[in-house]
């Protein structure tokens, strides 16, 4: 909530709507496995698998 610009504005946003520091930081939890989720899809699609590398 400090340093990454995107969760800055997230947060002000959140907070001009009313919402409470804890409850953001709820948001915020349920939002960072989904964003690492989809890392870590479009990283294993990119890199070759196993069975094709032999």
């Amino acid at each position: 909530m400090r340093h990454d610009p995107r969760t800055r504005d997230y947060v002000a946003r959140r907070t001009l709507e009313g919402l409470k520091t804890k409850d953001i930081f709820r948001c915020l939890k349920d939002f960072v496995p989904r964003e690492v989720y989809r890392h870590l899809i479009s990283a294993s699609s990119t890199e070759p698998s196993a069975s094709t590398a032999t």
